[in-house]
């Protein structure tokens, strides 16, 4: 291209998922080899790791089954991929974007991802995480792990550490949430449940901001939203394990709402691609909770996916981390 002043890539980090049944067993022993995840002696990790995905593969395998096989996290965040690229090639087109994928337990690995930003060259490099409330598991795990693999490239490199407030960030998700309401004929007395991934109480009080990010996002949303939807509640899902994790349990609220006669609406606020939490999650194994107390109206947000507020959400975020660093 000529006349380009920089070339900029923009890396995505995400978890990944098995792209079919076999695959299950990779992909939990990768998720379960983290550190970050599981934090105990590199041999002693690596040895329950494979004992656990071993335990899990069979049972995880089903689930992934009723989405077909495998997770479409993949497919889902290259459209994300593939969206932010050219929005940022339209708003900025004195400078050159490459997007790349890097996924944490999966492929495209982080290594692809490096291999598809050395062919680049590019003179500055902005770091994403589709994880938009910071966690030492998630964002910091993924940061963690490019530092490492990319210590001899010198590139100019700027974070996006998360993006919990951010303005179209929060727009997006009311979207998503009048859209499911208004296609149900926007019933009443609803509660709205954040529903957000679980993380062992021991990781907040270490001083992880996960927890605080999510109840700042949640806050946010709710004061955008409409009169009929201000019974908000804020709770985790995916709790495994016998460490104690923080709460309120997603489960223990749909059993409240039962109690309390009250429709749900959940709202999955920490994640922006459908996968096995959600599909399975929440749109199967909750909702069949919910029939079960009683709930006769059980409604479920879609993620961001590729929603245009969140395209521009992230491609704002870009080109704030580019000013931060003396980018254009």
């Amino acid at each position: 291209m000529s006349g380009i002043s920089q070339k900029i890539a923009v890396v995505l980090f995400n978890m990944g998922g098995p792209k079919d049944q076999a695959s299950v067993r990779p992909f939990l022993r990768n998720l379960f080899s983290d550190p970050a995840i599981m934090s105990l002696p590199f041999g002693l990790r690596h040895l329950l790791a494979e004992l656990i995905s071993r335990r899990r593969e069979k049972p995880a395998q089903a689930n992934y089954q009723l989405m077909g096989g495998g997770s479409p996290l993949m497919a889902e965040t290259e459209k994300q991929r593939a969206a932010l690229e050219k929005m940022l090639n339209q708003q900025n087109q004195k400078n050159e974007f490459l997007c790349v994928t890097a996924m944490r337990y999966s492929e495209p690995s982080t290594n692809e991802a490096i291999e598809k930003t050395r062919k680049f060259v590019p003179n500055q490099v902005v770091l994403l995480p589709l994880y938009p409330q910071y966690s030492h598991t998630t964002s910091g795990s993924s940061l963690g792990e490019w530092a490492k693999q990319t210590r001899k490239d010198k590139w100019k490199s700027v974070s996006v550490e998360s993006y919990a407030t951010s303005e179209k960030f929060i727009e997006a998700h009311v979207e998503q949430i009048l859209q499911i309401w208004k296609q149900a004929k926007s019933p009443k007395n609803i509660r709205v449940l954040f529903s957000a991934h679980g993380l062992p109480e021991k990781n907040i009080e270490a001083g992880d901001p996960y927890q605080s990010q999510i109840e700042a996002s949640a806050a946010k949303i709710i004061a955008k939203l409409p009169a009929e939807l201000q019974d908000c509640q804020i709770c985790y899902q995916s709790r495994v394990g016998p460490l104690k994790w923080i709460g309120p349990n997603t489960i223990d609220e749909i059993t409240r709402a039962g109690r309390d006669n009250k429709n749900l609406l959940v709202v999955p606020v920490a994640f922006v691609s459908e996968h096995i939490e959600t599909l399975v999650e929440l749109d199967i194994e909750y909702a069949e909770l919910a029939r079960q107390a009683g709930i006769e109206i059980y409604l479920r947000a879609a993620t961001l996916r590729t929603n245009q507020r969140f395209i521009e959400a992230l491609a704002e975020q870009v080109t704030i981390a580019l000013q931060g660093n003396g980018g254009s």
